[in-house]
């Protein structure tokens, strides 16, 4: 890359929607981009788009989250890939299949938990070890409004995205005291491949809204942000019903 006044950020898992639009957020804003995916082909055509409409330089990488013994030497190519000037990364990638596909094959229950947790964990957990030796930085990790509470419509997904707020709220604390700042990131329904299809769907908001809500809530330092706001007070409510009657919804 070349030499820029700001630094890069790291975008793992750009091929998704909200991702790809939060990438043109920061690039707007004249940051250099790491962009990684599974597709790296497909990572490159977004990182060739972004070049020649932001006029920021990026840089494309293959992440495949759930070949954990690649992880290490990724974030080794991370860093090399922006001349070891990365100011943030942003954890955008997750699956998430049928519920009831999850119960019936273990097979699909533990791709989402370590594509939504175990992998997050390997990650960043190496991201922070850089941010901690330069005391700045940030991370930002996409969750869910979906690890708030159980429910029996998509549990184990929710479970996954349940262990990522927390590893997120630990993780926070812990780099607080070296200078960096993590922020968890709970969208509620997006109009995404993800979500394509669902019942029962209200309230959708569109890639780009979302991830103007996201960055405005990373430039902020925010430290946990319901996109949209709303769905911080939806959750609440329903965190609050009491067991005795939630288990009898159908949710």
């Amino acid at each position: 890359m070349s030499k820029n006044s700001k630094e890069a950020i790291a975008i793992l898992g750009v091929t998704s929607s909200i991702a790809r639009a939060l990438a043109e957020e920061f690039a707007r804003d004249g940051h250099p981009l790491v962009l990684a995916a599974r597709d790296l082909e497909e990572a490159e055509t977004i990182g060739a788009d972004i070049r020649v409409r932001c006029g920021v330089e990026t840089a494309a990488l293959e992440l495949d989250a759930a070949h954990f013994d690649t992880h290490e030497a990724f974030v080794e190519e991370c860093l090399e890939a922006c001349g070891n000037k990365l100011g943030g990364v942003v954890l955008c990638y997750g699956f998430m299949d049928a519920q009831v596909k999850a119960e019936a094959d273990f097979v699909i229950a533990r791709r989402t938990i370590d594509v939504n947790f175990t992998s997050a964990v390997s990650i960043l957990e190496r991201f922070a070890e850089y941010f901690t030796e330069r005391r700045s930085g940030f991370i930002a990790g996409i969750s869910s409004v979906a690890g708030d509470r159980g429910r029996q419509s998509n549990y184990i997904y929710g479970s996954a995205k349940a262990g990522l707020t927390t590893y997120l709220a630990g993780l926070r604390n812990r780099m607080f005291h070296h200078g960096v700042h993590v922020i968890t990131i709970k969208p509620g329904f997006v109009d995404t491949k993800m979500t394509f299809g669902l019942p029962n769907l209200f309230l959708v908001a569109s890639p780009e809204q979302a991830a103007k809500a996201m960055y405005r809530a990373i430039v902020k330092r925010k430290n946990t942000a319901y996109v949209p706001w709303f769905w911080r007070y939806i959750m609440l409510i329903i965190r609050h019903v009491p067991d005795w009657q939630f288990k009898k919804m159908k949710m």
